[in-house]
């Protein structure tokens, strides 16, 4: 197994070796953390890493129609046993949220084949591409792309805040924008998709455990609105005469706090964040003309997360109409709630002797391709609890946990009749070791 050191939350120097290699690619010296986004120069050396890394181990590594980066052990081909994540984070993130998968799952190939494990069925690594949206505002966009559920047409139209287009960011990374959309055969060859991800939250930390595997995923998507008044003077205009959508939009933000406790309070999951905004047209002594605000809302279930929403569009549209202002709401995402594929997740949870199981709050490429292919994800403890945000941490042991988790599931189901022990008190063990033709 690969080595891994110790420190304190926060010190590259904790972390798996894979993602200290990684470690000063895309730091933000204005927010803290990492800001790597799609296409940018940061992702695109990201890129490369895992390029070099994967041939390293000996993979056949290929990019799909929609930038989503395949390394293949052995022949490709159906019913595949995939794992992987993404390697793109929020604009000063953590260094775990993504990478963490992505390492994991090159250092469990690497374990495997120390072992001798030779492949029965089709396997393959892969690194979704635009997983955050924080370049073009869709989330999982790669995965989406994937299966259909955003188009290629409506992909191309994305504009990152800068003005560029998806389709010029793409042609200028050297990369072919023009078969993006739904890929049958990529998804054709999936037999299982398995994703490890940092914990964004606290269950692991309650429970005392490294590692769980995950139940579900809330139903979340986001939405744009735009409040509309009238731009003017600063100086020139007086108080009684303004048309403020600045002031429209906060008063409408304030009410997105207050509708989602409420909802908590009434012992109903709900979750709304307003974590972007936008004044037009932006000058210290102008009176704005529009305001933008991004809307992340999640709940328990679809009719939960819409009725959410609509109680927010409501008290917005008061907000506006009390300033002289008009709101105009557009939905930008959308993904519905997800149950893991039970029969996967039982085996997972076997193959570890029966950790823990816990739901998602975030969305994760694993989600998206719920619908169409058998999938599970595995959470490593995050001890800060802190995600989106660069206290996100996880400990050297419980990186090597996860590794160690991850490569036990991918035996059981590379191999057949492979399988791990449970370690003492039901945590993972250690794998047993290879027999006759090293299985």
């Amino acid at each position: 197994m690969t080595a891994v050191v110790s420190a304190a939350p926060g010190d590259g120097s904790s972390i798996l070796p894979g993602l200290r290699e990684i470690d000063d690619v895309g730091r933000d010296a204005t927010r803290g953390g990492y800001s790597r986004h799609l296409w940018g120069d940061a992702e695109l050396s990201l890129r490369q890493w895992f390029v070099s890394r994967a041939e390293a181990l000996g993979l056949d590594v290929e990019t799909d129609r929609n930038a989503n980066i395949w390394a293949w052990w052995g022949t490709p081909g159906q019913d595949a046993v995939v794992t992987g994540s993404h390697l793109d984070s929020v604009p000063g993130g953590g260094a775990f949220d993504g990478p963490l998968g992505v390492v994991s799952a090159l250092d469990a190939v690497a374990a495997l084949q120390a072992l001798g494990v030779k492949p029965a069925r089709p396997f393959a690594v892969v690194v979704f591409a635009e997983e955050e949206g924080s370049r073009f505002g869709v989330a999982c966009l790669g995965s989406r792309l994937m299966t259909g559920k955003t188009s290629g047409d409506a992909a191309r139209a994305l504009v990152d805040s800068d003005g560029v287009s998806l389709a010029s960011a793409g042609n200028r990374a050297g990369f072919d924008v023009t078969h993006l959309g739904r890929d049958q055969a990529a998804l054709d060859r999936i037999g299982l998709f398995i994703e490890l991800h940092v914990e964004q939250g606290r269950g692991l930390i309650d429970l005392g455990e490294p590692v769980a595997v995950a139940t579900s995923i809330l139903a979340h998507g986001r939405w744009r609105m735009r409040f509309s008044g009238q731009g003017n003077h600063a100086g020139a205009t007086l108080m009684t005469g303004r048309r403020d959508p600045v002031v429209a939009a906060s008063r409408a933000i304030l009410g997105v706090q207050d509708i989602a406790l409420g909802v908590e309070r009434a012992g109903e999951v709900a979750r709304a964040t307003i974590g972007r905004s936008h004044w037009n047209p932006g000058g210290t002594n102008v009176i704005a003309s529009t305001a933008d605000v991004w809307l992340d809302a999640r709940a328990g279930s679809d009719a939960g997360t819409r009725a959410l929403v609509a109680a927010i569009t409501e008290a917005s549209q008061e907000a506006a109409t009390r300033e002289g202002c008009t709101v105009s709401i557009v939905e930008e995402s959308w993904s519905g709630e997800v149950q893991f594929d039970v029969a996967l997740r039982s085996r997972l949870s076997g193959a570890l002797g029966g950790v823990p199981a816990l739901p998602s709050g975030a969305g994760h490429d694993a989600g998206v391709l719920a619908g169409d292919v058998p999938t599970a994800m595995l959470f490593v403890r995050n001890p800060t609890g802190i995600s989106h945000a660069p206290e996100e941490w996880a400990s050297a042991a419980d990186c090597a946990a996860g590794v160690e988790a991850l490569t036990s599931i991918l035996r059981s189901l590379l191999v057949e009749g492979a399988a791990a022990a449970p370690g003492p008190g039901g945590a993972p063990g250690r794998l047993a070791a290879p027999g006759p033709g090293g299985v």
